[in-house]
């Protein structure tokens, strides 16, 4: 398409602390460096996203994760992923219940996910992902979004001051929805050291970077100490006033910074298709 001319855009705040919905541009069209510099700063000012009413191709979602960085690989070896991927672009993940011949054409089908960041287990995490919604439930399978900002800012003193400068391992069993569930991970997994408080490489604020899915303990403390200081910190990241719930529509795409915010999902029926196309962009800097 024609690259587009110059657009004022349209942004509504979706919550004090996190998303907003953002409306005038129509992304299946090639943007203008502006726009594209304008999208991209909302983005570090709101942390999520919501664009409404897309009408996307595989080839538009590709095009559109470059306007926040390169697109990034996929999170486990394509050997690990249902037999529908061979239907999709290059790194693009699919995220389904739906099944075929008695098999999931995607991952992570079934059931509500604890809080995490997308990618904390590898050593250069991707820093933003990008969600686009081809079908959806009648009900259930909101996802809900916490700012890390607010919750680090908010953080009983006492206790940022003892993990301060600390490290924690996060942990991830591929296909796991929910901390310590073994019975839907693949053979495959993933994990890293990371700081627990992360300063962001572009805003330069600090957040909450540990997360009740995939973060298993802080480094050099005992494993009694380190899940009585998680329990309290991830009780505290994920409280309602920090977080924007998101119900979705079909045709909703949504982007966030996994740097400063984690996201948990809902339940939803088993017998009602969901199908989303997910993409994430490339880290450019370790966290610490």
């Amino acid at each position: 398409m024609d690259v587009r001319t110059p657009t004022r855009l349209e942004v509504i705040p979706l919550t004090k602390h996190i998303g907003a919905e953002v409306r005038g541009v129509d992304l299946r069209d090639t943007l203008d460096a502006g726009t594209i510099r304008d999208i991209h700063r909302v983005w570090l000012d709101h942390l999520v996203l919501v664009f409404r009413g897309q009408r996307f191709s595989q080839e538009d979602l590709v095009r559109v994760t470059g306007y926040f960085g390169e697109i990034g690989p996929l999170s486990r070896p394509l050997k690990y992923f249902p037999k529908g991927y061979a239907r999709l672009l290059p790194n693009i993940m699919l995220i389904s219940n739906i099944r075929e011949n008695g098999e999931t054409i995607g991952a992570l089908p079934d059931g509500e996910m604890h809080f995490h960041h997308d990618m904390i287990h590898a050593e250069l995490p991707h820093k933003g992902t990008l969600l686009y919604a081809v079908e959806i439930p009648s009900y259930g399978g909101d996802t809900l979004f916490a700012s890390g900002y607010a919750a680090y800012e908010t953080l009983d003193p006492a206790l940022r001051q003892r993990l301060e400068g600390r490290k924690a391992l996060n942990h991830y069993n591929y296909g796991t929805t929910i901390r310590g569930d073994t019975k839907s991970a693949v053979e495959a997994f993933g994990e890293a050291v990371h700081p627990v408080f992360r300063t962001h490489d572009e805003t330069g604020r600090k957040a909450i970077y540990v997360d009740r899915l995939m973060t298993m303990k802080i480094v050099d403390m005992a494993q009694e100490e380190s899940d009585e200081l998680l329990s309290a910190v991830f009780d505290h990241s994920e409280r309602a006033d920090f977080v924007y719930r998101h119900v979705w529509r079909v045709g909703d795409l949504l982007v966030w910074d996994n740097r400063c915010s984690a996201h948990a999902r809902d339940d939803f029926p088993s017998d009602q298709r969901r199908l989303l196309w997910r993409t994430t962009v490339k880290g450019t800097v370790r966290p610490y």
